[in-house]
């Protein structure tokens, strides 16, 4: 063997599953450092190779960078604006008040969603905005603001959407229908994401028991009223139900999954089929009340006109 002929001889790899990493971290750290290359006497000299520098510029940019923590504001915002017009409002708000939702002021649309802004009492506050930052803000956290903001007005609006076509007499107040919807979407994030969670089913459990625990209230209440008390129910439980249906399928719809995989078609389609179908047979239906009140009420007061003119003499 000539003398100016240089061996190296490589250490046997370890038998340990670490080998990959060991070795992807030496050749990470190889790459930072100006190759020494290894020459027999006589032969030229090399310089190095100046596209590792260019290599590795651009593995580092490659690299996913770090996105900037969001705060959940629009769950902190509605809280606190819910707590502003009742300081502002008091409890038992009037029933003329421009905010609460009334079967016979249907053509006011802003009551469809303002009535969310009222409450009856510092009970229903405080459980409808200890409910909503429990469950609302680590949705918004995951999912982001725009996207927890819809499913919270779809919420809203399916509540009183919901009692105008089922409790077509009764006064709404309270965000109930947005809590529900925020609920719901917690099962749908759940059912998009459940290979992504650690404790998945244990947030499963929770959503449906606090959920079956509300409507048990809710039931039990309204039988109540009306058994004992004989006095209209409190709490509309139909409210609840929809802004939950609103939540679900607004949530399938719209929240994101984690593993970056598109969601099964026919699933986006069932969703966005299940919200339209019930958005357009609320819709309607409340047009059709209001333009068939309105009809009655003219012919009513015809006939009272005519009625008048009969007694005067006039007819």
């Amino acid at each position: 063997m000539s003398p100016s002929t240089v061996v190296v001889q490589m250490p046997p790899a370890p038998s340990s599953s670490k080998s990959g990493l060991v070795l992807g971290v030496c050749c990470d750290q190889l790459m930072a450092v100006q190759p020494v290359v290894q020459r027999e006497s006589g032969a030229p000299a090399t310089k190095s190779n100046p596209d590792w520098g260019n290599h590795r510029a651009k593995h580092l940019e490659g690299e996913p960078k770090t996105s900037k923590w969001v705060p959940p504001f629009f769950i902190i915002l509605a809280s606190l604006l819910e707590i502003l017009v009742f300081l502002w409002v008091s409890a038992d708000p009037p029933e003329d008040s421009l905010l609460v939702y009334r079967p016979d002021q249907r053509l006011q649309l802003w009551r469809f969603l303002s009535y969310a802004l009222l409450h009856a009492s510092w009970l229903h506050l405080g459980y409808n905005v200890l409910t909503q930052l429990l469950f609302g803000v680590p949705l918004e956290l995951v999912h982001g603001s725009l996207r927890t903001g819809v499913i919270y007005m779809a919420g809203v609006l399916a509540g009183s959407l919901g009692t105008s076509v089922v409790d077509s007499e009764v006064y709404l107040v309270g965000a109930s229908g947005g809590v529900y919807a925020l609920l719901a979407a917690q099962l749908a994030s759940i059912l998009l994401n459940f290979g992504q969670m650690r404790h998945g089913v244990f947030q499963l459990l929770a959503v449906v028991l606090f959920v079956f625990c509300d409507l048990g209230y809710a039931f039990y209440s309204r039988e109540l009223a009306m058994q004992h008390l004989q006095t209209p129910p409190s709490v509309s439980y139909i409210a609840h139900m929809t802004g939950a249906l609103a939540g679900i399928s607004v949530g399938l719809l719209l929240l994101r999954q984690l593993d970056g995989e598109l969601r099964p078609r026919p699933l986006r389609w069932l969703a966005l089929g299940v919200w339209c179908l019930f958005s357009a047979f609320g819709i309607a239906f409340n047009l059709v009340n209001t333009i068939t009140a309105q009809l009655l009420a003219e012919e009513e007061g015809q006939v009272i006109r005519q009625h008048l003119m009969n007694d005067l003499g006039m007819g």
